[in-house]
């Protein structure tokens, strides 16, 4: 009995620690999310709201920036993801997948620049987790992993035109990342999980958090323009194969790159401690 609840115990202090680490995590995507918020409390003002909402990101990076929160080369790699995701919101807007409907200086074709710290706070969580949390990644196939995350990416842009093949896709990352383990730390303690089951369950999160932001009125899909509804369930599949995207531009850009294994095992889960080191950059 005592053993039992030594194990629940155990657990739950784990578990607390985890939330706490994911916290740190997030905190570049929840102190945007969170001015976001706050803009649409704001009384009217000469300045347009996307407008602030701009000025805002780009002091929140500098915030983060000079607090140490990433490296030179992460910041770099999020400044990409802020680009690539520009480009993305360029063409969905375009095709009419989802809308800005308020005024702004900062648009282009429709779309307000701050739109792309949306995918930078993506990025930002990618490179803080593998810092925080230790990460390792066992048996990774970089070229086949990259190959399928680019194809992903393109066809999010194509499928208005050609058939969407996102099950396809879904299919050949699942074989891409066959066997890859990413290894973590939760304390002195370490962990594992598959690499595809890591892009489901921050797939799931990013819904979640999607539908946070389009309730803020960070932006709206057609559905939501007459009043917010919640984002459709498919939307987690997509940001489950979406997030691989991330995860393959920080893993090639980022300073502090995983250590990589063709075989040997992980640290032992129970060890008391974690011996090795991770490079901050």
């Amino acid at each position: 009995m005592r053993r039992t609840m030594r194990g629940l115990r155990h657990g739950t202090e784990q578990l607390v620690r985890f939330g706490v680490v994911q916290a740190r995590c997030c905190a570049f995507a929840a102190a945007l999310l969170a001015g976001i918020a706050a803009s649409r409390l704001l009384p009217p003002l000469p300045v347009a709201r996307y407008d602030l909402v701009l000025a805002y990101g780009v002091l929140l990076t500098l915030v983060a920036r000079k607090a140490g929160w990433e490296s030179r080369r992460d910041t770099a790699a999020i400044a990409v993801c802020h680009l690539l995701g520009l480009l993305f919101e360029l063409v969905k807007v375009r095709m009419g997948s989802w809308s800005y409907p308020e005024e702004a200086i900062t648009k282009v074709a429709g779309v307000p620049l701050y739109g792309g710290f949306m995918y930078a706070a993506v990025a930002s969580y990618v490179c803080r987790s593998r810092r925080l949390m230790r990460l390792r990644f066992t048996r990774y196939r970089a070229a086949a992993t990259t190959l399928v995350a680019a194809a992903v990416y393109l066809n999010f842009l194509t499928h208005h035109w050609i058939p969407d093949l996102r099950w396809p896709l879904a299919l050949a990352m699942a074989a891409a990342t066959a066997g890859t383990w990413v290894g973590f730390s939760v304390g002195t303690h370490r962990y594992r999980m598959p690499l595809a089951v890591a892009f489901v369950l921050i797939g799931f999160f990013l819904w979640v958090a999607e539908n946070a932001a389009t309730y803020a009125g960070a932006w709206s899909y057609p559905q939501q323009l007459t009043g917010w509804q919640p984002v459709p369930p498919a939307k987690f599949g997509a940001w489950s194969l979406l997030i691989s995207v991330t995860f393959v531009l920080v893993e090639h850009l980022s300073s502090a790159g995983p250590e990589r294994d063709t075989g040997r095992p992980e640290p032992d889960r129970r060890s008391p401690r974690v011996s090795d080191s991770f490079k901050t950059g």
